[in-house]
């Protein structure tokens, strides 16, 4: 119903990139070719396993065992979510792709990602804003009525994957910042998107408004705090090799 409004607002707009490519960009730029790659919530095939392989050799890690589906891993494996099954500094780079508000327990999870990844290596992610209207939307109705407007919103097929629940415990750049800092990785690189409203996609009702949104959240970096995707990346130091070597 909305294609042609997408089509005309954004698809054919010059120097449109949606929210995909920027994050692509990020890990492609930070990511050293031939590292060997940890994919946080890998899931089944997906694009960005797809891109993660044309970087390096990727392992495959999530709760669900459809993972092991997955055609762009060079391996998978399914975890409990808390303790990942890695020896420490074990991965050039880890990658979350909409993982972190999926994450019930996010202090443990910066800190098992800060361990398994080598010094120097990074982390790069992309997950919702806490503040803007979709994230609050998720956050204040019953996960079942999530489930069953979610995917409608967005006009996805009907045998797309249902949204698993969602916590959003570290959703906002100051969370972010802080948990990396905690975890002993320091301070993280962060960009705000606000990208096509892709929940516009089930009426022209939906379309115009959040189109609008859209338009304001871009006029000004004033307003980025309010923008839907949250892009970082953020470095395992250097330096903590040399404090590991004093220590022993």
């Amino acid at each position: 119903m909305t294609q042609e409004l997408f089509d005309k607002y954004y698809y054919t707009r010059p120097g449109f990139e949606g929210g995909t490519r920027p994050f692509f960009r990020i890990c492609r730029e930070q990511i050293p070719t031939g590292s060997q790659i940890l994919e946080i919530g890998a899931g089944p095939s997906n694009e960005c396993s797809e891109m993660l392989s044309g970087i390096g050799t990727v392992t495959g890690l999530d709760v669900d065992e459809e993972v092991k589906t997955n055609e762009w891993l060079s391996r998978a494996l399914v975890y409990d979510g808390k303790q990942m099954p890695f020896d420490d500094e074990s991965f050039d780079a880890c990658v979350s792709n909409f993982v972190l508000e999926h994450v019930e327990y996010p202090d443990e999870h910066f800190k098992e990602v800060a361990r398994v990844l080598r010094p120097g290596g990074v982390y790069c992610l992309r997950t919702p804003n806490l503040l803007h209207y979709v994230s609050i939307g998720a956050r204040l109705m019953p996960h079942s009525v999530h489930l069953l407007l979610a995917n409608r919103m967005r006009s996805l097929e009907k045998d797309a994957h249902d949204p698993y629940p969602t916590w959003f415990r570290s959703n906002s750049r100051g969370r972010l910042q802080r948990l990396c800092r905690m975890a002993g990785m320091g301070e993280a690189t962060i960009m705000m998107v606000e990208p096509e409203p892709s929940y516009g996609r089930a009426h022209a009702l939906l379309f115009y408004p959040m189109m609008a949104y859209e338009r304001l959240v871009n006029a000004s970096p004033t307003f980025s705090g309010f923008r839907i995707t949250i892009l970082l990346y953020v470095r395992r130091p250097l330096k903590s090799l040399a404090v590991d070597k004093r220590s022993t």
